[in-house]
């Protein structure tokens, strides 16, 4: 689609010193991360959106390359309360959540809240902790608040949960349960560094000390704005029905056995806002759209016949239907 027709269906845009100010937030949070985790920027960008779209990121790959050391970098970026928690598999859902505890000076039954209850909260290798556990974050992730004995509780905002995890197959981990993959904007993966950035790391012993360095790029209430200015970048109509078709053609699709929830819709709609507003454009191209497909749906959609194979074929099956899905349905023009 040309820009003229572009910005005539999405109406009236974010004006102009609004988009600026946004390029120049995301950026100096991208710098900030950026000097921790080196040579991957589509990461960190990756990570940025689902900043940007309160939403939650899931950090996928093999121990050692910096999935924790990301978290963290932008977690201390973006400034606000930060809490880790450790998944092993003796964790229990009050250690998350918080737990009740009768007060004998008077006060009677208190909450007393959990890690949960922070702007940023670090997941750190959520398959390391049994189902039971893991479904503790559902209920936070999707409405942002926790119920404990029929009393509601805010999570605050902004409000994010970071997650790490090893791969399904090594040993010692459990797999996410698909309500809980499906509540993850984006998963990210980093892979190895090459060696020119490795040789860096390994002769500064580590991103330790960078990370130390890593001071708030903004404030907490900016990071609340960014977000509220994102919701406001225009999607041209075409571009929403671009984006159903994908959707929708993957529910009919043979080779999936779950296709793309009508959440799954909504976070791509709200990636590619994203992605428009840190290109420097209040409204939304194709362009958009095709850069965010693929960490935001592959995660979502599960192969048939995929339940009984290797976790890391299962990944690769799905990022390949994806961009099978995505080349068989035309861009809008």
């Amino acid at each position: 689609m040309d820009k003229a027709r572009i910005e005539e269906q999405a109406g009236e845009p974010l004006g102009r010193q609004e988009v600026e100010w946004a390029q120049r937030s995301v950026g100096a949070l991208a710098a900030a991360a950026g000097r921790v985790i080196r040579g991957k920027d589509d990461a960190i960008r990756l990570a940025l959106t689902g900043l940007l779209c309160r939403g939650h990121v899931l950090i996928e790959d093999i121990p050692g390359v910096g999935k924790t050391t990301l978290a963290k970098a932008l977690a201390r970026a973006a400034g606000g309360t930060f809490r880790r928690i450790q998944f092993t598999s003796d964790l229990m859902p009050s250690d998350i959540i918080g737990v009740t505890v009768y007060k004998q000076n008077g006060d009677g039954f208190v909450f007393t809240p959990g890690p949960i209850f922070a702007n940023i909260v670090l997941a750190d290798e959520i398959n390391r902790t049994n189902p039971r556990t893991q479904s503790a974050l559902l209920e936070a992730m999707n409405e942002r608040q926790v119920t404990v004995e029929g009393k509601t509780y805010p999570c605050g905002e902004p409000f994010m949960v970071l997650a790490t995890q090893n791969p399904h197959d090594f040993y010692g981990t459990y797999p996410l349960p698909e309500s809980q993959m499906d509540r993850f904007l984006v998963r990210v993966q980093l892979g190895y560094p090459d060696q020119e950035t490795e040789r860096a790391i390994v002769t500064a012993g580590g991103m330790d000390a960078a990370l130390g360095q890593v001071s708030p790029a903004v404030a907490v209430e900016e990071v609340v704005r960014l977000a509220g200015l994102v919701e406001r970048v225009r999607v041209a109509p075409a571009l929403v029905d671009y984006l159903l078709e994908l959707a929708a053609e993957s529910r009919k699709e043979r080779s999936l056995a779950l296709g793309i929830s009508p959440r799954g819709a909504i976070h791509l709609h709200r990636a590619a806002q994203a992605t428009a507003l840190m290109e420097g454009r209040a409204f939304v191209i194709p362009d958009d759209i095709q850069a965010v497909l693929s960490p935001v749906l592959s995660h979502r959609v599960i192969p048939a016949g995929s339940y009984t194979s290797a976790p890391a074929e299962r990944r690769r099956a799905s990022e390949q239907i994806v961009k099978e899905l995505v080349e068989r349905i035309p861009v809008p023009v």
